[in-house]
């Protein structure tokens, strides 16, 4: 691997870590000043507020349910497994540098989430709060964090590069002669 591919492969690991340092700093302060389960700050009236909660289980909250040893595979073993096959299709495989990026951004975020399931018995730290005006019946958005935004926007953005790059390589793509057209 020459120097331009090692920066190519490395550079991008610079959001896997911002992302991992980002969360894990705004969930320290949110803990050290908010008391759990209270809101710290409303914005905009109640649109958006600043909250400490703890997530037991996945996204919205599924699987909180479950018994502690079920919880601990199903949320945190087979996460840690899904961001070591996601690593290893990062080294393994080639693709544009914005996919690479968007790939980091996921990594750091799915491993900082991680760091909680691990690390504070309570569950992961969500805070940020969002109004929802009863869509889908949701008064609000269920709390999440930052982690949970760089899944989330570079998972989007992911899939957006992906279509874009399916657009290209067909438009390079020859077209073949029907036969018996």
């Amino acid at each position: 691997m020459n120097i331009k591919n090692k920066r190519e492969y490395f550079l991008p690991l610079i959001l896997t870590f911002a992302v991992i340092a980002l969360d894990q700093l705004t969930k320290w302060l949110i803990i050290k000043s908010i008391d759990p389960w209270s809101v710290g700050a409303s914005f905009c009236g109640d649109l958006i507020r600043i909250v400490c909660v703890y997530n037991t289980g996945a996204a919205f909250s599924l699987g909180s349910g479950l018994s502690s040893v079920m919880r601990f595979v199903v949320m945190a073993c087979i996460p840690a497994c899904f961001i070591a096959g996601i690593c290893v299709v990062y080294f393994k495989s080639e693709f544009p540098r914005v996919q690479r990026w968007f790939l980091s951004g996921i990594i750091g975020g799915g491993i900082s989430n991680l760091l909680d399931r691990f690390f504070r018995a309570e569950g992961v730290v969500d805070f940020i709060d969002v109004k929802f005006f009863g869509l889908f019946g949701l008064e609000r958005w269920p709390t999440f964090n930052i982690a949970d935004s760089a899944i989330v926007v570079c998972g989007v953005g992911l899939f957006v590069a992906l279509l874009i790059q399916e657009g290209k390589d067909k438009s390079k793509t020859p077209a073949t002669p029907n036969d018996g057209e």
